[in-house]
């Protein structure tokens, strides 16, 4: 289902200027979190709470701050700079149909990971790690600490920034489609600066195959929170799962 905007037929859109658009809202949001991160570990630091010799704390921060206040923060000022109004970014209370979509989502989310998985096993391709997993690595409760923050600012902000506003602005000037796998790109090419180790190309692939699929339930649905749930449950059952491997109670 396409939608038409407000702002869609006022005058020509250009090609060019909305890729740079973009390109530049997907790399100044993820910029914008790190100066917000940054600056909020400086003054607890200053305060006197030791945070960085508490991973948990530490991740907390960065998650809270970053994916929830600076994306939200960041897009939620972009769209109130160039007029466009918060009406631009669909989001409502999901409906039975929403929910079989985001059940929906989350299955082929899981099937597409498990594909790839196999894949990269057949041919010896190895994946880059996320900066999370050393955090997990130094305390496994961070991942569980992750399980709520997933469903409450990971999946919301990420979600807001890239779909919502990134994928929305490029649908203007190419229609639905175009907009999910440029959005989805973008998502994945801004990952990179998180990545650990070798095998970057391998988890970007990852990425690049996954995230349409959040793409297309926004489009569906027409409701952005679809998305912000499958995304924030695709996350909170990985990072359950890595709790119960860091812990034992599963075999890594």
């Amino acid at each position: 289902m396409e939608r038409v905007r407000a702002d869609d037929s006022s005058s020509p859109v250009s090609p060019g200027r909305t890729l740079l658009a973009a390109a530049l809202l997907g790399v100044g949001g993820y910029g914008f979190a790190v100066v917000v991160v940054g600056v909020t570990a400086l003054a607890l630091i200053q305060v006197g709470v030791a945070l960085m010799e508490r991973p948990a704390l530490l991740l907390g921060v960065s998650v809270v701050m970053g994916q929830g206040v600076a994306f939200g923060t960041f897009a939620l000022g972009y769209l109130a700079y160039t007029d466009r109004g918060f009406d631009f970014v669909s989001a409502r209370v999901p409906t039975l149909r929403d929910l079989a979509w985001s059940v929906g989502g989350l299955v082929a989310l899981f099937a597409g990971l498990v594909a790839l998985s196999v894949l990269f096993s057949a041919f010896g391709v190895e994946s880059a790690s996320n900066a999370v997993t050393e955090f997990g690595e130094r305390d496994p409760r961070v991942f569980l600490l992750l399980v709520p923050l997933s469903f409450l600012f990971i999946g919301p902000g990420e979600e807001l920034l890239y779909r919502g506003v990134v994928q929305g602005r490029l649908r203007e000037a190419f229609g639905p489609w175009v907009a999910i796998a440029a959005a989805s790109f973008v998502f994945a090419v801004v990952h990179v600066f998180s990545l650990r180790g070798a095998g970057k190309i391998a988890y970007l692939a990852v990425l690049l195959v996954l995230s349409p699929i959040l793409g297309v339930t926004y489009e569906r649905t027409d409701n952005l929170v679809v998305p912000a749930l499958v995304h924030g449950a695709f996350n909170a059952i990985q990072f359950y799962l890595a709790y119960l491997a860091a812990t034992g109670w599963l075999s890594a």
